[in-house]
């Protein structure tokens, strides 16, 4: 089985990439490790950063995951911030900010980096959809506000193995699997 680390201090994101990994015989171990995370308007200058460091540290083969919700009512508002802005005004603050609007289209996208220290590879996934009116169902994060095209439920309403299924965090994850696979076929 292959093995890699997944560095983060965030588990629910452990425990998304870990179920899809499984599908591919890649064994993930959550290391919980308080990243340095630059400001920076580019989620792949965040995840290029917060790999480098936590290979400094830990010297073996991991990845890292930075997300953002880019809502575009709001100049793509709040993306790589959206950590940082969930903390401080949540899924309310969101919606408030968005009452008057009626443009609620959002895109999701996540970047999965490997890094082994000879080899720093990019991995991104996006999903586009829309912000619900009102939270709605359960999950974690933006889950209960984020309503995936082509539905018209939120993330937190289509339930955890439902949202796995067409996340944008999946779609990075396959992405990196399938690479990965091959970099250690050729090892």
């Amino acid at each position: 089985m292959n093995r890699i680390s997944f560095v983060s201090k965030n588990e629910n994101k452990y425990n998304e990439i870990e179920s899809r990994l499984k599908r591919f015989d890649i064994q993930l171990e959550f290391v919980e490790l308080e990243l340095r995370e630059i400001q920076s308007n580019l989620l792949e200058e965040i995840a290029t950063i917060k790999s480098d460091y936590a290979y400094d540290v830990l010297r073996k083969p991991l990845i890292v995951e930075d997300t953002g919700i880019f809502i575009f009512a709001l100049n793509n508002f709040p993306g790589p911030y959206s950590s940082y802005v969930f903390k401080t005004i949540g899924n309310e603050g969101i919606l408030s900010l968005l009452k008057n609007k009626s443009n609620r289209d959002a895109l999701f996208k996540t970047i999965i980096t490997f890094n082994n220290g000879k080899i720093r590879e990019m991995f991104s996934g996006e999903l586009k959809g829309k912000i619900s009116n009102e939270e709605k169902g359960g999950g974690w994060g933006y889950d209960p506000i984020f309503v995936p095209i082509n539905f018209s439920s939120s993330y937190g309403e289509l339930g955890y193995q439902n949202k796995i299924d067409i996340s944008h965090r999946t779609l990075a994850t396959e992405r990196f699997a399938n690479w990965f696979l091959k970099l250690k076929s050729t090892d």
